[in-house]
């Protein structure tokens, strides 16, 4: 993107966020990335930084771990691996195969599942592989403290086991040494030190003759000596010998293993920065913790659709002082592309117009934005900005002169994929002839289909917004009570600069403020007092409208919790009449199992007596007689008490009795053979044949 003037990075404050992008960072990769940030202008790119950015914050979120651990900054150690005969340490080898486990974590963490779920953070090791035989080589050669294994080679083997035996013979013989001049009383306190790599005595100055070997020297005062004693040299030159010989052993093996790592210089290089870049992303999305940065839609063309946006930095300080930002909304597409702001000085127009720039920038250099997930970005090709004094000392400009020949570039290069914002425009000149330049100034933008903000206090400016196709007014809402700014944007109309309720309100002479008013054109007094009135008019619809919606939310509860009730109500009913049925049943039970006892009885006394007349009359008694088969329960004893029956057709609108359980209900409804039949609240089909038609006994009469 091509930014107008330079410092418009330093005005909008996108400086300032890639400090705090940078804090996030751990290895020196990401570090640079968050200091060369870049503001893009290709949608595939854009889109591929975002979504990578929301899916680690998506990550951080549900606490799911991701392996990038590595943040050790190997790049000169690597490049080592292009110099021919360079020898790695083996400090420097153990760094190597943390960075190759390292990626191996990363490409095991990545199974079919998540690389579907995270597409945008897989892509990052899209161009690579893992390769195991880096380790391989590593762990042959080197431990995890980089020292040189034993069998590395076989000469190293033997050169190490050699050098084992020679220190073994060498500390036995130098400790018979100690012994016996100890006993001689010869030895200082200190018995023995190391000078120039050897095992040497430490013997009292005076006593030093007394001892044969090699003097190696003295201490500062003097008073011991450090010999190496005779029958320890040799075993000493042997010891220093292998030493030599394993070092130079040691060389070998890591210069050889450089060479074989040398193959892989390239893979490395790119898993170094495939740990950076994944560290990068992560900065990002720890960042977008800090101001609730959300992954908005982005298209490939001029347009901005704020929904609830932030200004980034305000709502970090913000959330420190624990006070509460106001977000902003506003729409900007090709009906509409020039928002003019209006409204009292400190009432949050400049701070409006960088929420937009500086969430524009943001989103085109890949980072999440503090938005609703539905606002739209679009794509622009240049931003130009205008804001404050831009007086120029150096080439004797004033501040209109330094304004026009601002505004003469943006003229001359807008275009339809240019984003501007201009604040106080027409500002430092007569307000007449600067009025009327800023109107020539927007007209041209206009025309050249250029998109964005202008905020001003000039009335020509107002006017003109609402006549001119293209150019929308908004304003800055204000509490004139109070006298304090709302910073609430609101579009559509102008809003009035409050300078006389504002002179009121801190007590300014009312005659001064009087004389004021006469100096002011009638029409320009009128027009700015209409909007003054109108603006406190909305505001008191607003209030009447939000408190509206409170009484039509309360109505909703209300009607939510009359359906629970009445669901509740229904739910007693069938539950009622299932106890109902049950206890029928329950008793038509209780009648076959006694049925079943006295048929058994008949059984039995029709085995025993002759008088087989006699049983089968008490069996004919017990299955036909219609006082003795008739079920009496509770429910029927109840309904007949309170209901006579009365015969006749089945008709709608009557009270019959079902003649199985005995309830009472209304017809609703016929249906051929059935009828509908409405017990309590719930309806119900039965057989016309098992109904009865009853009607209310006169309880008072009887």
């Amino acid at each position: 993107m091509k930014l107008f003037p330079e410092s418009a990075v330093v005005q909008l404050e996108f400086e300032k966020i890639k400090t705090l992008l940078e804090t996030h960072c751990k290895t020196e990769y990401a570090r640079q990335k968050a200091g060369d940030l870049r503001i893009h202008t290709r949608l595939s790119f854009i889109e591929l930084e975002l979504r990578q950015s929301h899916e680690y914050r998506q990550l951080l979120q549900n606490s799911v771990y991701f392996p990038n651990d590595f943040i050790i900054n190997l790049s000169k150690d690597l490049k080592l691996l292009g110099i021919p005969g360079a020898v790695m340490s083996g400090e420097q080898l153990v760094n190597i195969r943390k960075l190759a486990e390292n990626i191996q974590n990363i490409f095991r963490w990545f199974d079919n599942e998540r690389r579907l779920a995270y597409g945008g953070l897989a892509q990052v090791i899209e161009g690579t592989y893992y390769e195991k035989g880096i380790q391989a080589m590593i762990n042959e050669v080197v431990d995890e403290h980089g020292v040189v294994l034993d069998n590395a080679s076989e000469e190293l083997r033997k050169i190490r086991m050699s050098l084992y035996k020679k220190r073994a013979d060498l500390r036995r013989a130098f400790e018979r040494v100690v012994q016996k001049l100890n006993k001689q009383g010869y030895l200082a306190d200190i018995e023995e030190s190391f000078l120039n790599g050897r095992r040497v005595l430490a013997v009292f100055a005076e006593q030093k003759r007394m001892i044969k070997g090699i003097l190696h020297g003295e201490s500062d005062t003097r008073k011991t000596a450090f010999i190496e004693p005779e029958e320890t040299i040799e075993l000493n030159n042997d010891v220093y010998s292998l030493e030599n010989d394993e070092k130079r052993e040691v060389y070998r093996i890591l210069r050889a293993l450089t060479a074989k790592l040398s193959a892989y210089a390239d893979l490395l290089k790119a898993y170094l920065n495939v740990t950076g870049e994944y560290d990068f992303i992560r900065a990002k999305a720890r960042f977008a913790q800090d101001y609730n940065g959300e992954y908005p839609v982005v298209v490939d063309k001029a347009h901005i659709h704020l929904v609830n946006a932030y200004h980034p930095l305000l709502f970090i300080y913000n959330k420190r002082q624990e006070k509460p930002t106001i977000p902003v909304s506003l729409t900007l597409d090709d009906k509409n592309r020039i928002l003019v702001i209006s409204g009292p000085n400190a009432g949050g127009k400049t701070v409006t117009m960088k929420t937009v720039g500086l969430n524009q920038m943001m989103v085109q250099s890949g980072l999440l934005v503090p938005v609703h997930p539905s606002s739209q970005f679009g794509i622009f090709k240049q931003l130009m900005i205008h804001i404050g004094d831009t007086q120029s000392l150096e080439f004797e400009l004033s501040t209109y002169s330094s304004h026009l020949k601002n505004m003469k570039h943006f003229m001359e290069t807008a275009n339809g994929k240019t984003l501007f914002f201009i604040d106080e425009l027409g500002s430092g000149s007569d307000p007449n002839l600067g009025g009327a330049f800023a109107e020539v100034i927007m007209e041209e933008l206009a025309r050249k289909h250029a998109m964005g903000i202008v905020t001003t206090h000039y009335l020509n400016l107002k006017v003109m917004a609402n006549k001119t196709p293209g150019i929308i007014n908004g304003a800055m809402a204000f509490d004139e009570m109070s006298l304090m700014p709302l910073y609430k944007l609101i579009i559509g109309k102008p809003g009035s600069s409050y300078t006389f309720s504002i002179a009121e309100r801190i007590g300014l002479d009312k005659r001064l403020i009087n004389r004021a008013r006469a100096l002011v054109d009638e029409n320009h007094f009128s027009l700015d007092k209409l909007l003054n009135r109108t603006e406190q008019d909305l505001r008191e619809l607003e209030k009447r409208e939000k408190e509206l919606a409170k009484l039509m939310k309360e109505n909703e509860r209300l009607k939510k919790e009359m359906e629970q009730v009445m669901d509740k109500e229904k739910h007693r009913q069938q539950v009622e009449l299932l106890k109902q049925q049950n206890k029928i049943t329950e008793d038509r039970i209780d009648y076959l199992k006694d049925m079943d006892r006295k048929m058994k009885q008949i059984l039995i006394e029709w085995k025993k007596t002759t008088d087989k007349e006699k049983v089968m009359k008490e069996m004919f008694n017990l299955l036909f007689k219609k006082d003795e088969h008739k079920v009496v329960n509770k429910l029927q004893k109840k309904i007949d008490s309170k209901f006579d029956e009365i015969g006749g057709d089945i008709q709608v609108g009557i009270k019959v009795k079902m003649k199985r359980n005995h309830q009472v209900g209304e017809v609703i409804e016929l249906r051929g053979k059935r009828a509908v039949v409405k017990i309590g609240l719930l309806p119900m089909q039965v057989d016309i044949k098992d109904l009865v038609a009853v009607k209310e006994k006169n309880i008072s009469g009887s």
